[in-house]
């Protein structure tokens, strides 16, 4: 249960930052972040009664703390798949968001079966590999990652990683509460830095809202099952097969946008099919 759990969130995410990408191409990535936050917000509240759960301190702590971390990473995740090539900016996060929650189970004794890491050591792997450059790049125009997309997607990976280790800990019997807490408050943080003027206006943008909307539902889908899949498994392994949510990423940029995959890269995405079904195990 929590491998398919894992995975639906890896789907999920995959998805929903394409489509968050998209839109920071057209409006500032703190505009996306709000509203898509302020849909994925309305999306947890209507799921929160259902799936059941009392909020307790130590849950809404968690859960502030986390929406924080995330909505941070998120803006500068989107920033940089809006500045730089979609299939390399993503990798490079996800490494960075798998490596701190596998660090921190690994800390906190958290022992995976030995088929677990062994398919936590080739997912890894897998995502290494599906961000070298080589030939990705958006048709038409030059390759490579220069620093400015690079930095935001290593501390966009870094965000991630933390949030996922923040919400980890929220406890038990909470349900899906923590998030709608880390959705206030990241809701908060940047409506809030609108208002004062630190980042772009905070609008709703008329046209062109699909993909925001889109982005705000499946990001909080994600981010269910991601929390549902850590009451079922440990966190060193849901991690990092939420991880694997560049695979998404990235075959959408090839066959949406026209970015070409290098034969790294398309080893890449078998090597995460290889990882998650040795995690399965």
């Amino acid at each position: 249960m929590a491998a398919l759990l894992a995975l639906s969130a890896a789907m999920a995410y995959g998805v929903g930052d394409f489509l968050g990408g998209v839109a920071a191409r057209r409006r500032p990535a703190t505009v996306v972040v709000l509203w898509s936050h302020v849909v994925g917000l309305g999306l947890l509240l209507a799921l929160a009664p259902v799936v059941g759960g009392e909020l307790s301190t130590r849950a809404a702590v968690a859960g502030g703390l986390a929406g924080l971390l995330g909505g941070c990473g998120v803006a500068l995740f989107y920033k940089g798949l809006s500045v730089g090539t979609m299939s390399v900016v993503a990798p490079i996060a996800a490494l960075l968001s798998a490596a701190v929650p596998v660090a921190a189970g690994l800390v906190a004794g958290e022992r995976p079966t030995a088929a677990a890491l062994v398919g936590i050591a080739v997912a890894l792997a897998a995502i290494v590999a599906v961000s070298r450059e080589g030939g990705a790049r958006r048709a038409g125009t030059p390759g490579g990652l220069h620093w400015q997309p690079l930095a935001l997607a290593v501390g966009a990976g870094l965000a991630f990683g933390l949030y996922f280790v923040t919400i980890g800990h929220a406890g038990d019997g909470v349900g899906i509460w923590p998030l709608v807490c880390a959705r206030v408050a990241s809701v908060s943080l940047f409506a809030a830095l609108g208002a004062i003027r630190l980042t772009a206006p905070a609008g709703w943008p008329a046209e062109g809202a699909g993909p925001i909307i889109g982005c705000g539902l499946l990001d909080a889908g994600a981010n269910v099952c991601f929390l549902l899949a850590l009451d079922h498994g440990l966190m060193s392994v849901v991690a990092v097969l939420t991880a694997l949510y560049p695979a998404g990423t990235v075959l959408l940029a090839r066959y949406v946008l026209g970015e070409q995959l290098s034969p790294v890269q398309r080893a890449g995405l078998g090597l995460a099919a290889v990882a998650a079904v040795l995690i399965a195990l």
